[in-house]
């Protein structure tokens, strides 16, 4: 949490020697509030003041690594409850949980899914982040970890309470930086030194959020520097409460034994619940959850409730207003225009990718704003239409002069046609997904 000048100046050595090139030490403590110098340069400044200026600064909510330094997950170091105060900057991730009554074989196959389950959406890539693999009840807990380990392309996350488990698993595997899941209060000793010798994050449970700030401060103490606080996801208001409770502790009191990133362990009898619970916890407040089901109609639904969340509210969501070419259209292929809003365009062009019918698409600047706000806002004209395709020089590519225009914009077709080369304007679909029936129907070769 940023700290103020006062509370700078108080640490300061108050003699004004201006050797830092400041008349006073309050002028100095100013400039360090504001960012505009380290508060290294003040050459008088005691160690113990350092200390304290270091921990006061730091941020509210620790940032950890999972993984290796060239393939690591990284979570925490949030700044805010809600995600218009500023934004959220790192992403949930899903893991993989590789149960323990998995034969070796089916254990390697689900780990080799979790590798291969990526979707494009909306021109961003959307994947399982980690794979977590339970050891206590395996025949041979250390070798099916080093299988898993071996076959992942994912960092990973070892479960298990078993004090012997966890120090073979994570001794073999330290090199990859695997999230040791779970300590609590009857081995957090133990875990607390296999994590500082292995140097590896360790996630705590507890009953309660007291329990849990005890845990880490004994977990700290112990010298393990990065900490999840993990969660059950059984009671899901309970579970809420305590994610938000931690996470304004936190965040608004700088309360520390709670400044950690969390993790949730989804534990849903169907499919379907975990689907629900899964974006329930992903949108407030889980770094990480863990899920069971790699159906992509069970990951998608979650995916998108995390790009969704972490997708920057101040920054507009948007395309490159140009020409776009969907599969390897002619002199002959449609031509149509659409807004330059990410969710917009890329929905246009999924559908006429389905339509199996190559197109020109021409994207007009509007701002991040869709068809109708565009409209609204007065982002999008006839004028602005026939001026994009000009500047983009669309006619060139082809020897008709047809264009569909957005079904909610038939207001253009009259001006557009009456002051542009494009003198037979189509009127399209109203939704995104009637166009490939819409294109099959009317654009005939």
């Amino acid at each position: 949490m940023a700290l103020t000048g006062m509370q700078i100046y108080k640490l300061l050595p108050k003699t004004n020697c201006k050797d830092c090139g400041f008349p006073t030490c309050m002028a100095f403590a100013m400039q360090v509030a504001a960012k505009q110098k380290a508060i290294t340069d003040c050459p008088h400044l005691s160690e113990e003041a350092k200390a304290q200026l270091s921990e006061a600064s730091a941020p509210p909510m620790k940032l950890v690594k999972i993984g290796p330094e060239n393939n690591a997950f990284e979570i925490g170091q949030e700044t805010v409850m809600f995600r218009h105060e500023e934004k959220f900057h790192r992403p949930c991730g899903i893991a993989a949980r590789i149960g323990a009554d998995l034969s070796d074989e089916d254990a390697l196959k689900k780990v080799e899914r979790a590798n291969n389950s990526v979707f494009e959406r909306v021109g961003e890539t959307l994947s399982v982040k980690l794979i977590a693999v339970e050891l206590d009840g395996c025949s041979n807990p250390v070798d099916r970890a080093k299988k898993c380990a071996e076959k992942s392309k994912l960092p990973i996350i070892l479960i298990s309470e078993d004090e012997k488990v966890i120090s073979e698993a994570a001794n073999s595997l330290k090199d990859l930086k695997p999230l040791i899941y779970r300590a609590n209060t009857k081995n957090i000793d133990a875990f607390a030194d296999i994590a500082t010798k292995n140097s590896l994050p360790l996630a705590i449970f507890a009953d309660s959020l007291e329990e849990m700030a005890d845990l880490s401060d004994k977990a700290k103490n112990k010298g393990v520097s990065d900490i999840i606080l993990s969660f059950e996801g059984k009671s899901i208001g309970d579970t809420l409460r305590k994610l938000t409770i931690a996470r304004r502790a936190a965040l608004k009191k700088t309360f520390r034994p709670l400044g950690f990133p969390t993790i949730v362990k989804i534990d849903e009898d169907t499919p379907e619940k975990e689907t629900v619970v899964g974006s329930i916890f992903a949108a407030k407040y889980a770094g990480i959850i863990i899920i069971d089901s790699l159906e992509p109609w069970v990951l998608l639904p979650i995916m998108t409730t995390i790009q969704n969340v972490y997708t920057d509210p101040q920054v507009p969501n948007t395309v490159e207003a140009k020409l776009y070419e969907i599969g390897n259209p002619d002199e002959n292929s449609p031509v149509m225009f659409t807004t330059n809003f990410s969710l917009t365009y890329f929905s246009v062009e999924a559908e006429v990718e389905r339509s199996k019918i190559p197109a020109y698409i021409s994207v007009v600047d509007t701002e991040g704003l869709g068809v109708l706000n565009a409209y609204a806002g007065d982002k999008i004209s006839a004028e602005k239409v026939v001026k994009t395709l000009k500047e983009q020089k669309v006619a060139g590519k082809v020897k008709h002069r047809k264009l569909i225009i957005p079904g909610l914009l038939p207001v253009f077709r009259a001006e557009i046609e009456d002051t542009s080369e494009w003198k037979e304007v189509i009127i399209g679909p109203e939704n995104a997904r009637e166009i490939p029936a819409f294109l099959n129907k009317i654009w005939k070769k």
